[in-house]
């Protein structure tokens, strides 16, 4: 996976600590509204607590990934003059982060599927979002997301079906309520989980093995010991969302949550 879909907060204003509204929960100690920064970001723009993120009631920060939108934004769009340098543009900037982000992800997808099942289609339209990523501020505002989206979601259903075709099916779980599902061990090689809420389930040496998890929710699903190596559409804001550990397996393209535990879990 390039490396321009990864986020680099060196190269970023802030922007996700900034552009977005919060409500105090457990994912986020305080209120924070949109275009307000958070009380944690230094003049810098790096978090003050970034070590302590989770004991301090910020488990949500640790589980966001823009998908390198951050820097495309800071660095790009606005060659590096950031909302602090110019503050008449920052609701637009903000405005601006919240599509490149879409967009990122978009690419994110793409790019995986082309790389698994390439075809010409896929490829024309990569490198028309990618394109479109480069593009000035009006431009992006302008751009409608959800037909982009519609379009990708159709080569992606096929690669996804190519894919799948190549080991065993399984039940059709796409956007199942699957919360707290007991799913330890389960064979679910080739499965589709498109959408499927799997929030809190146990997936303990569960085998997902080409299976398609584009728009699952993993929030504290516990991953611990499961096989993900060759799982389709798997972004690095679900595998933070989830519960592993090292004996966790999961594709080359992303990386381990530094607050997955260390030990495998029982």
């Amino acid at each position: 996976m390039t490396t321009t879909l990864r986020a680099d907060c060196a190269n970023c204003f802030g922007l996700c600590c900034v552009a977005p509204a919060f409500a105090a929960s457990s994912d986020f100690a305080v209120d924070k509204p949109a275009g307000t920064p958070c009380p944690n970001l230094l003049a810098d723009f790096r978090c003050g607590i970034h070590e302590t993120l989770r004991p301090q009631g910020f488990a949500g920060c640790t589980v966001f990934d823009c998908h390198g939108a951050g820097q495309k934004v800071a660095q790009v769009t606005y060659g590096g003059r950031s909302w602090r340098d110019a503050p008449a543009v920052a609701p637009e900037m903000f405005a601006v982060f919240a599509v490149m982000r879409q967009l990122h992800e978009i690419l994110w997808y793409l790019t995986e599927a082309e790389a698994r099942s390439p075809a010409d289609d896929l490829t024309a339209l990569r490198v028309e979002v990618d394109d479109l990523t480069h593009a000035d501020a009006a431009t992006l505002l302008s751009t409608d997301v959800d037909a982009v989206r519609q379009r990708v979601r159709q080569l992606l259903a096929r690669t996804s079906e190519l894919l799948r075709a190549e080991v065993r099916r399984k039940k059709d779980h796409r956007g199942a309520d699957l919360v707290g599902a007991r799913l330890r061990r389960a064979d679910l090689r080739g499965a589709n989980l498109r959408g499927a809420c799997l929030i809190g389930a146990d997936l303990r040496e569960a085998d997902l093995r080409g299976a398609d998890l584009i728009g699952a929710d993993l929030r504290d699903a516990n991953v611990r010991g499961a096989n993900l190596t060759d799982a389709l559409f798997l972004t690095q804001f679900q595998l933070n969302a989830a519960l592993g550990d090292e004996s966790t397996t999961f594709p080359h393209t992303l990386v381990r949550p530094a607050h997955w535990a260390t030990t495998t879990g029982t």
